[in-house]
């Protein structure tokens, strides 16, 4: 699917990128946009859509793929810290749709916004969501 998605064209080799790790399952390279330094993502090398379309296997090996990227880029650049994103969906903040993950190394707290904010509701008040989510499953 290389005419149309960004990073088939990558790890296909037609885009450029700087890729810091690969093997027969996944491509890491530097996000053009470095949100932190070592801005990192990790993409399957088949295309799939998001985590909808991903599958558990391919999930297993992308994951696989982004501890290994994470150690090198401890390795090479010591932050303090990392967070791993993913968004699924435009509401989510999706805007290529070839499933991947954000590596960010932090340096300082400040580094980056938090993402949302914290409020903790009473487990009770959970149990109807939950109902309906195993439900949900369930049909």
């Amino acid at each position: 699917m290389t005419g149309t998605c960004t990073f088939c064209g990558i790890v296909a080799g037609e885009i450029p990128a700087e890729i810091v790790y690969s093997d027969e399952h996944v491509v890491a390279f530097l996000d053009i946009s470095q949100a932190t330094r070592g801005h990192t993502l990790v993409v399957p090398r088949e295309h799939c859509r998001d985590l909808t379309d991903i599958g558990p296997d391919r999930a297993g090996l992308l994951m696989r793929g982004a501890v290994h990227t994470a150690a090198l880029l401890r390795r090479a650049l010591e932050p303090g810290g990392m967070n791993i994103w993913h968004a699924t969906g435009p509401t989510a903040w999706q805007t290529v749709f070839h499933f991947h993950l954000h590596l960010l190394p932090r340096y300082t707290p400040e580094d980056l916004r938090q993402a949302w904010t914290h409020r903790e509701l009473p487990l009770s008040s959970l149990s109807p969501l939950a109902d309906h989510i195993r439900t949900a499953a369930a049909s």
